[in-house]
């Protein structure tokens, strides 16, 4: 297939709902990696979203182009490993242990015919009637307006979020819009500071990040390792907090079991009577903090 544009995947710009749902449409965020798939005459080729074929990676796709209606396609999907409530879950994806699916939400081209330059309501239309669901791969539903109700609908299920896209909107390859919007749920948890890395760069003489853990039983008790927080700290904070771990160094590593061994080196190690309220995406199946900023000390 002979494309006049760059393969490469339109992206989101990380963003907050529209004031008024006219003229948006809404999906979910599915929690996986960016793919395009390249169908031609009965075979496919997995692209990731830094051009890289992954295809053999993922040998449960290869039947995708007997479900596409087209000799030859370009799909921009996501490529998700569902846990056993059939959410996506990206520490499953990156460990790969189960069978991956591609959420197909979008097509570049059919046939000979780039779609680029159709507006987004059209390319969704062709793309529902382009693939076929299957076992591993499906086109999952969307939206016009409304899109606080799907918002609500994916915190309460415990999703990433939603896409925000713009009726009229062409694709425009490897390029990040406005036009598309990324909006994703933030919790707020508490954890305990058990150590902290060293600090480089502009962190030079301070600490890189927070090293936190979770109670498992009654406070006091066994300390599990819950990651690192590295973002949401002021200067100020960097100080003031700096010299408060600096009071409660220890030689003694507070979690257990220990941290894997990329968050040991270079630790130090404090003794875990300090708690931090942090603001997270989701706690993985390890139970790590995932995208997680300091908001302040808890009481």
């Amino acid at each position: 297939m002979t494309l006049a544009f760059p393969v490469a995947p339109m992206r989101a710009t990380l963003g907050t709902m529209p004031t008024s749902d006219e003229g948006w449409a809404y999906e979910i965020k599915w929690d996986g990696y960016r793919t395009l798939a390249f169908v031609d005459d009965g075979r496919v080729r997995l692209q990731s979203s830094n051009l890289l074929d992954v295809t053999h990676k993922y040998p449960e796709l290869s039947e995708l182009p007997a479900a596409v209606a087209a000799g030859r396609a370009i799909l921009d999907a996501e490529l998700v490993v569902l846990d056993d409530l059939g959410r996506p879950r990206f520490e499953l994806i990156q460990r790969h242990e189960r069978q991956a699916a591609l959420f197909v939400f979008d097509v570049l081209a059919i046939e000979a015919r780039d779609t680029i330059a159709l507006p987004y309501g059209d390319r969704r239309r062709l793309v529902a009637e382009l693939v076929e669901p299957g076992a591993n791969w499906m086109v999952p539903a969307h939206r016009v307006g409304d899109g606080q109700a799907l918002l609500a609908a994916t915190d309460a299920q415990q999703l990433e979020g939603i896409m925000a896209k713009r009726l009229g909107s062409t694709y425009r390859p490897g390029t990040r819009t406005k036009e598309w919007r990324k909006v994703k749920h933030r919790r707020q948890t508490e954890v305990v500071i058990g150590g902290y890395s060293t600090g480089g760069g502009n962190r030079t003489g301070a600490f890189g990040a927070l090293l936190v853990g979770r109670w498992l039983d009654e406070p006091g008790e066994t300390l599990a390792f819950a990651g690192g927080v590295g973002t949401g700290f002021t200067e100020r904070t960097l100080e003031t907090l700096g010299t408060r771990l600096r009071d409660l160094r220890t030689i003694e590593c507070p979690f257990d079991p220990p941290p894997p061994t990329s968050y040991r080196k270079g630790a130090t190690w404090v003794r875990p009577e300090l708690s931090a309220v942090v603001e997270i995406t989701e706690f993985t199946n390890e139970g790590y903090v995932r995208q997680a900023a300091f908001i302040r000390l808890a009481p």
